[in-house]
């Protein structure tokens, strides 16, 4: 008695994963009738795969016909843009602060797109203040379990951002009964010199301090990502997992299939915008400013006296630096950032070394709860970092140092965070491969270019896998510089988000150049079988707040 399945010319069997649109299964008969086929409707011809069973036993054999040229091993080793995965974020606002699915047909149409065009797989922004929204450890997954489900029939993958932080657009805060209890502990917010607090996450002073109903918000943390496993159980694991059982009683052959959508990794919210910094830069300053300390709540206030104390220097630990500039300043307007200011002084050495050693143990307690509750899971960590450009042509540094990255003794600023996620086997995901020196402003002193390069040597060093996404805003020349940055072998980027989809993303002009992008990194090369297919157009139809596109792809 046989089993066959006949199999998708693009499938990589060598690697358990089957590649498909559509799968399904016959019963033989005739000569046939001890056979299962499971068909894929992407070709109009097969190759063939046996699982041969006995007829006493459920243990299976696999039979690789010498007939089947996709299983073969490729005489040329891919590239290193071949092997990048490419993912695509879901709007923000996929699901509302109700639980509910928006724009549910057009992002249907949409993800059918995407993988029309041959697209890995989606990112999915889940807020802890829509899941944990009425109640502490009162979870609503719903809305995000169905557009799992979605995903899941289309047959792409899903990359989880775990967001513990707000978002000023889409309007989405922290959960009621947090923003209660601030309202009450205003010191759990990150607060500038100016006593002005930032509401979209918590302060890092409170990390292990138990302001949430008794829990601290590390504690409440690993709550939430226990619950999104849970809740999630049945969409993860690291390939697409067919089971078989057999069972013979009357010459009958009893078949049980199970599938599990690969949710390939989880991305645990750092900070403001889901980035490991202080929240220096805020949404309505200047962007040409330096930013500012955030260390003035009581708890950061508190940690930098005993610190002040413990180093022999206790007026140290009474606030921040005094001759700083103000968000929207630009470096020079005050001595702190000049040369031989204060920032180079004993004090400022004592000051920023605290400073960034507070943003290091953050990412570290983070960290230390995502793997106790995803150790042993099958699914990848991730943290992202900003991408700090800004004045960085200056040996101060300050969009850097404001938003908590310095290391003393002329030692990389990056060199700590990376051992930190070398430390905790993580993957570090950097934004901003869509911009180049080229298109800067002269008056910024800012060089995106060489600031990449530098985070991802320090990668290099401490043996981190790096993953890239473009900026939020489109850029002139971004999809070229995209492929100038996978391209680079010395890293070995292997996984590349696009942010994001929406109106603008399926705009003619937008999704022209995204197509041809994608096209340009040729993932997959379309083996024989495939190429009359791809011959025929195929028709998507893409709703949006305006109307309907239709979208066509050769």
């Amino acid at each position: 008695m046989e089993v066959s399945v006949i199999g998708n010319p693009q499938a990589k069997i060598c690697r358990a994963e089957l590649s498909f649109r559509e799968l399904g299964f016959r019963l033989g008969s005739g000569e046939s009738r001890n056979k299962v086929c499971f068909l894929t409707h992407q070709s109009s011809k097969w190759k063939e795969i046996r699982i041969r069973c006995s007829p006493r036993s459920v243990k299976c054999e696999a039979i690789v016909s010498d007939q089947a040229p996709f299983l073969k091993p490729t005489p040329n080793p891919r590239s290193q843009l071949e092997s990048v995965k490419l993912f695509v974020g879901l709007p923000l606002d996929t699901v509302s602060d109700c639980n509910n699915v928006n724009h549910m047909k057009a992002i249907t149409a949409g993800l059918k797109a995407l993988k029309l065009l041959g697209v890995e797989g989606v990112e999915l922004p889940v807020f802890w203040g829509v899941v944990e929204r009425e109640a502490a450890g009162k979870y609503e997954w719903s809305g995000y379990l169905a557009v799992a489900e979605i995903v899941k029939k289309v047959g792409l993958k899903l990359q989880v951002s775990l967001s513990f932080h707000g978002s000023k657009d889409p309007e989405i805060g922290l959960p009621d009964w947090v923003a209660k209890i601030g309202e009450g502990e205003p010191g759990m917010y990150f607060t500038d010199r100016y006593g002005k607090q930032y509401k979209d996450c918590l302060s890092f002073g409170v990390d292990d301090v138990p302001v949430l109903d008794g829990k601290t918000p590390m504690e409440v943390y690993g709550g939430f990502c226990e619950s999104f496993k849970s809740a999630f159980s049945d969409y993860m694991g690291n390939t697409i997992t067919v089971l078989f059982c057999t069972c013979i009683l009357n010459n009958n052959l009893g078949l049980q299939i199970r599938f599990l959508l690969l949710v390939r990794g989880i991305t645990l919210g750092m900070g403001p915008d889901g980035e490991l910094r202080y929240p220096s830069h805020q949404h309505e300053t200047k962007p040409s400013g330096t930013g500012e300390f955030q260390c003035y709540d009581k708890h950061m206030l508190s940690a930098l006296k005993h610190y002040a104390e413990s180093s022999g220097n206790p007026l140290w630990g009474l606030g921040g630096p005094h001759d700083a500039p103000a968000y929207d300043q630009q470096p020079h307007s005050t001595s702190f950032f000049s040369d031989g200011g204060s920032w180079e002084s004993q004090y400022g050495d004592f000051f920023l070394t605290w400073y960034s050693s507070l943003l290091t143990s953050h990412a570290d307690r983070v960290f230390s709860v995502a793997s106790s509750a995803f150790g042993g899971s099958g699914v990848s960590v991730s943290g992202k970092l900003p991408l700090l450009h800004q004045w960085n042509k200056l040996r101060s540094q300050p969009s850097e140092l404001t938003a908590g990255f310095y290391s003393s003794n002329g030692h990389d600023r990056y060199e700590a965070i990376a051992e930190i996620f070398a430390k905790n086997s993580c993957r570090m995901i950097i934004p901003g491969m869509d911009l180049s020196d080229e298109h800067q402003s002269l008056a910024s002193l800012s060089s995106p270019e060489s600031l990449l390069g530098n985070i991802k040597t320090s990668c290099k060093k401490q043996g981190v896998v790096v993953s890239g996404q473009n900026s939020s805003a489109s850029v002139p020349g971004g999809f070229e510089r995209i492929v100038e940055n996978l391209k680079d072998e010395s890293v070995g980027i292997d996984l590349f988000t696009y942010q994001r989809m929406g109106a603008l993303f399926f705009s003619p002009e937008h999704f022209h150049a995204f197509t041809v992008f994608v096209r340009n990194m040729n993932q997959v090369e379309l083996s024989s079988y495939d190429q009359a297919g791809e011959d025929e157009a195929q028709t998507v139809s893409l709703g949006s707040g305006t109307g309907a596109h239709s979208l066509q792809t050769a």
